[in-house]
This record gives C-alpha cells, structure tokens and sequence, in this order.
C-alpha cells in the first residue's frame, strides 16, 4: 500500500534542501537570471549537499539509481522519493540553479542507471550532461543521425546535439548515437565522451526564455574517437535501447518534481499577495461562493496537489522495483502543463509583470519543464501507448 505522506526520516533531509534554497538558491535567482553564461561559483559549496540527495548516495547524480541494488523488503521509501523530495525543496529556490549543480545531471543519470561496475567506478565523481536532441530530430529520440563507426578498440562518432544542458561545464557527455541508421531504435546506443576529445566541439551557448542560470549547449562531433568501453550497455545492434530508455523512467518524476517546487513558489507568493490585498481564501467555504481570485488560486492549488501526488507515487514505485514508466509520463504531463498555468495565472492574479516580482522569472522557468525530457504531446502518447497496450508502431 502506497503511503504519499512525506516519510519522516526524510525530514532532516527536506529541512536541509529548503535551507539551501531559502539562503542561496532565492537570494542569487534574480542575479544569475540576468547574468546568464556566468556560472554561479558558490554552488560548489552545495555540491556535497546536492551528492546527499541523489539517489545514487556517491555523486552518481540526479535519478541515479540501479533498481537491482535495492533490497526489497517489503514496501519502503527510498532513494527516489528522497531525491524527488529534495528537488521540489531546491526547486522552490530556482530550478536554473539546481541544473547548475555539479554532478547533477542527465548523464549521471545514465550511467548510474545502465553502467557495469567498472564504469560506475571510473566516472563516480563526474559531471556528466547528456546529449540526444539534434538540429533535425527532437521528440523522436529513436530518429537521431548522430553515428558511430566501429574502428578497432573504438567508435568513430559524427554528428550535432543541441540542447545539451551543462554541456560547457561537464566533465563529461553521454552521447546517443546509432550504430546504423536503417535499424532505427534497435541500433541506438550511448557513448560517454570526455569534453576534451578532439573533435568534440562547442559551437555555441543558448540565450534562453528560462533556467539562465543553466547552461544550454550546440555540440558538432567530427570523427570524434571514444573507446569501446566507453559504451554503456550491450554493443550488440537489437539489444539495449530499452535500458537507456529506463533513464527517463527515473529522471521524468524529478523533471516533474522541478516542476512542482516552481509551482509551489508561485502558489505561495501569489497566496501572500492576494492577503495583503485583503482577498480571503477560506478552505470551509465552496469555491462558487468566494471571490474569483480565490476562487482561481483554489483550482491551482488542487492540480498543484495532484501533480505532487502523482510525482510521489512514481517515484515510489521506482523505490520498490515496480514498473513505474507510466506513472513517470503522467507525473511529468501532469506537473509540466500544471505548472505552467499556475505561474502564468499567477502572474495575471498579481499583475506581476515586471522584475519587481519573481513571478515572472517563475514564469519563464516552468515553460521547459514542460517541454525537455519528452514534451507534453509526447507524454500523452507514451501514456495512450501504456493504457491501450500499443506499440509505438501502433500508435504513432
């Protein structure tokens, strides 16, 4: 039986996430949003806490956890729900900060999802980003031109990623490249290329609507060489494609849990505003008898709570090894869409629509949410897939 409750040996850690994100992560929002491509130095010194939190326990970064490494003992709260917890606590700060984060991203995500021992090993303490959306291929991530040619001890990899988030500041990228093209998603696999390799090259850094503080980068890959143990999962073309889709089971409820701490933010500013402006909310009361903003700002709330409760479970059930690729697509259509409606009608509730307020800025955030790690319309069809038992050559 799923208890959504916040577990209580989860609080200390959830007191600490809100502490960092009341005391630098709020203070400094306003600052790196207008100082984009300047990266926050002060984060380094959170770095240990962020490690705290991740699922991994050692630095493997956000979402990373190997499910076969947790006992099962009966239903039990573990490193998925403490790191989607802590993220919606950091995200009430600034979520371009957390993506600012060391070690927090994608790729540490993947390798610790799909790596063998030895991997794990040798990049445990990396920044790794990870890289899949090309010029030409965005949502179909089974559709990417990117190639990799095996040359003796290595794969010889061409192409371009863009939107590649820390891509400047990693240590390292996963790369998602195709071993041959004609056999679509059977012959994709990731390769962890180190930012130093030749041929590996930063053509330029995304001026962005949100998330400034982050990084967004265009990668060319030309004859980039990266050895054959730097390929995660099985070499063999058929074998593999589902183990570096697990990632996203993973990474969608936190992308969704980011999405919730934005909401929350909005939620209670708006809340404090709309008091000072002498608008009562009385939760004794029904809507249709209340004022409208009150009325409005009851409807947020509601979703808002419902997006946190679906995030929770999905991150639950990936607690206990149970299938959770579902749940993890709804979490993040639910807590995306919902927390782009609650930060815009938050804005229009407040008419904060200047830098006065961090309600704009929240605004502009949450729209990303809403679209990276699988859009919207995206979501919907894995979800339609699930639920009506198609593949993804049934229903397109």
């Amino acid at each position: 039986m799923i208890n959504l409750e916040v577990p209580a040996k989860f609080a200390q850690l959830v007191d600490q996430a809100h502490q960092a994100a009341a005391e630098f992560f709020r203070p400094n929002s306003r600052k790196y949003d207008r100082e984009e491509h300047t990266y926050p130095k002060e984060l380094d010194l959170l770095a240990a806490l962020l490690d705290g939190l991740s699922a991994s326990g050692g630095g493997a970064g956000a979402g990373g956890v190997r499910r076969e490494t947790v006992a099962k003992r009966g239903n039990q709260n573990g490193a998925n729900l403490r790191l989607l917890l802590g993220t919606m606590e950091m995200c009430w700060g600034d979520v371009g900060l957390l993506l600012s984060m060391p070690r927090q991203g994608l790729g540490n995500a993947a390798i610790a999802s799909v790596a063998n021992d030895e991997q794990l090993a040798r990049y445990a303490g990396k920044w790794a980003a990870m890289a899949i959306t090309e010029p030409d291929t965005g949502s179909d991530s089974a559709a990417i031109r990117t190639t990799a040619v095996l040359d003796g001890d290595h794969y010889v990899l061409n192409g371009e990623k863009i939107f590649v988030t820390a891509g400047e500041r990693a240590d390292c990228v996963v790369v998602w490249a195709t071993l041959d093209r004609s056999k679509g998603r059977a012959a994709i696999k990731s390769f962890v290329v180190d930012r130093t390799t030749p041929g590996f090259e930063l053509v330029r850094l995304e001026s962005k609507l949100g998330i400034r503080a982050s990084d967004t980068a265009h990668f060319r890959l030309t004859d980039v060489r990266v050895h054959r143990d730097n390929l995660l999962g099985s070499p063999d073309i058929d074998t593999g494609f589902a183990g570096v889709m697990q990632t996203f089971d993973n990474t969608r409820p936190l992308v969704a849990a980011m999405a919730i701490g934005v909401a929350r933010a909005a939620l209670e500013e708006t809340r404090a505003l709309l008091n000072e402006a002498g608008v009562d909310i009385d939760y004794d009361r029904p809507w249709t008898t209340q004022p409208a903003a009150a009325a409005t700002f009851l409807h947020l709330e509601a979703d808002w709570e419902a997006a946190r409760l679906l995030a929770m479970e999905a991150a639950w059930l990936a607690d206990n090894r149970e299938p959770n690729s579902l749940q993890a697509s709804m979490a993040k259509a639910k807590a995306g869409r919902t927390a782009t409606e609650i930060t815009l009608r938050c804005v229009e509730l407040a008419g904060a629509y200047t830098e006065n307020s961090l309600l704009e800025k929240w605004a502009r955030d949450a729209k990303i949410l809403d679209i990276f790690e699988g859009t919207q319309q995206i979501q919907q069809l894995i979800i339609a897939r699930r639920i009506l038992d198609k593949s993804s050559t049934e229903l397109k």
